[in-house]
């Protein structure tokens, strides 16, 4: 049972994420979409880089419930309601992923949207896993 990252010569190095990842003998744990939402149900952090912490940090949570934990992630998708607000801040971004996630990096994608389910939310984590 494990995880390979691919990341070929051929494609631009790739700064915090992998560009495949191969799996074999583990089955998949199905991250729904996290965001900053307390135990309440409010959304707490103010700012971007906040936010992304306390939503990695409810994913990762999720995930050990799972029985799971960061190295296992094979792919996660970052929706963000502004792009170039999260371009100005991956180097903080990427502290609190090494922080809280470690220097594993899933296959990854970021997309911008108009609006997250609470309006207040300004980025939503959700991901695949795979464990033995």
């Amino acid at each position: 049972m494990s995880i390979k990252r691919h990341n070929p010569d051929e494609l631009a190095k790739p700064i915090g994420f992998s560009h495949a990842i191969a799996v074999a003998g583990r089955h998949p744990v199905y991250l729904a979409g996290e965001t900053a939402l307390d135990q309440s149900g409010v959304i707490v952090g103010d700012g971007l880089v906040p936010q992304f912490e306390k939503a990695l940090s409810n994913l990762l949570t999720a995930l050990a419930a799972a029985g799971g934990n960061p190295s296992d992630l094979a792919k996660m998708t970052i929706y963000v309601v502004d792009v170039e607000d999260y371009r100005a801040r991956t180097a903080e971004i990427g502290r609190v992923w090494r922080r809280l996630a470690g220097r594993d990096y899933p296959a990854m994608t970021l997309v911008q949207v108009v609006r997250l389910w609470d309006v207040e939310a300004l980025v939503e984590l959700d991901g695949i896993a795979v464990l033995p």
